[in-house]
């Protein structure tokens, strides 16, 4: 006689429920999605970053780069050090734009095609990390504020630039150096123009104010700008990488210098942020509210008897005797505590539980405690042993 079919009800969510749950936060996806590429189409032919010749952001300088290119200037834009070391000639300016970036070879290879030529080299910002190989006898002092500074000096290119806006690092020679000292802020440069052999100089920038897009149209920033940048017919704008492959010649010099997050830009950073706080809040908005437990009819009505075979061919396929045994005598024990008078959250203690079924049960000769509260059965043999002397007693409790 065939058995008669069994209809289930699938609880798994169908894909149109699936797609009615996503729907909104795929939206708002496609929407930044979207957003994104087209900021970035607009802005990728003037967008190049910090200092950049070809950048019209406030903080680029394709502005000071279009001007010298006007006045017959030949511009180079490198970001390796090979590129750099090539393009210099004595009729060359060579412009370092973070010279703190270059690692401790670059900056040896850097300083050897330096006083190896006639020109001349500009460097922005050195601190500390590169002044000892790029500039000899120069150390930095504390920064300072970028404010409208005054030449205080009898270099040429200061003198007829007048006030601009200077300020970051501040320089420090050694007692009798004919070094120029310009801009000081007290009492120390930050600019800082270092004589070499023959035409050969070295010019340090406490900040690159000066060359920014923003700036230049502001005091005698572009005056000076031009004149330093436009000494010779040739100049070099080098962008240190960290995707050069002379980079990886050794390691960086302190923690600044393999800084990955000093190259990108701020806006990045705060709109990174920006987006995780509102991944953050989209979660606890769409979160799933865990309140009190709700009864649910279940879709598929089971007999006890299959759940209990169901359960105990878990438990033989996970070799779990322990579990099971504890599951019966616990079972045993919670049905025969209210028959021996014991409160049910009294069931399992011993010292509860054992005397008051040693009085319901005088007669019994055999020690009730390993049949209740004894070790896990060694072998599935021991375990059905046991399930049936726990039969037998919760008989005896119900009869006697």
């Amino acid at each position: 006689m065939s058995r008669p079919a069994t209809s289930t009800t699938s609880t798994a969510a169908s894909p149109r429920q699936l797609w009615t749950r996503a729907r909104g936060a795929a939206l708002v996806l496609a929407l930044i999605l979207i957003g994104g590429l087209a900021l970035a189409t607009l802005r990728s032919s003037d967008s190049h970053g910090s200092l950049d010749p070809r950048s019209a952001d406030p903080t680029g300088s394709r502005a000071v780069a279009e001007l010298l290119k006007t006045r017959g200037i030949e511009l180079t834009l490198v970001t390796t050090l090979d590129e750099a070391t090539t393009a210099t000639t004595p009729d060359a300016t060579l412009l370092v734009t973070t010279p703190d970036l270059l690692t401790r070879s670059q900056q040896s290879t850097l300083h050897q095609a330096m006083t190896g030529s006639a020109g001349r080299t500009i460097l922005v910002g050195a601190g500390q990390p590169s002044l000892g190989t790029l500039a000899p006898g120069v150390t930095s002092s504390t920064s300072t504020p970028v404010e409208n500074r005054a030449p205080s000096c009898t270099l040429a290119e200061a003198t007829r630039a007048g006030t601009v806006d200077l300020g970051g690092e501040r320089y420090l020679t050694a007692p009798g150096s004919t070094a120029d000292s310009c801009y000081p802020s007290d009492g120390l440069p930050t600019l800082l123009r270092l004589p070499g052999r023959d035409t050969t100089d070295t010019v340090l920038l406490g900040s690159p104010d000066i060359l920014y897009n923003e700036r230049l149209d502001q005091q005698g920033n572009a005056s000076l700008a031009l004149q330093l940048l436009g000494s010779r017919p040739h100049l070099v704008w080098y962008l240190p990488s960290l995707t050069d492959a002379s980079a990886t010649a050794d390691t960086p010099d302190d923690g600044t210098t393999g800084d990955f997050l000093s190259l990108i830009p701020s806006g990045w950073l705060w709109g990174t942020l920006q987006l995780a706080i509102a991944a953050v809040l989209a979660a606890v908005w769409r979160a799933r509210r865990l309140g009190p437990l709700v009864t649910e009819r279940l879709p598929v009505t089971l007999r006890a008897s299959e759940t209990t075979e169901g359960r105990a061919r878990l438990y033989r396929k996970a070799n779990a005797r322990d579990r099971a045994a504890s599951v019966l005598r616990t079972a045993t024990r919670t049905r025969i505590a209210p028959l021996l008078g014991v409160p049910v959250q009294d069931a399992h203690s011993a010292d509860r539980l054992l005397p008051a079924l040693s009085v319901r049960l005088p007669e019994t000769t055999a020690d009730p405690r390993p049949l209740l509260f004894g070790p896990a059965p060694a072998d599935d043999a021991t375990l059905i042993r046991l399930a049936d002397q726990l039969d037998a007693l919760e008989r005896e409790v119900r009869t006697s």
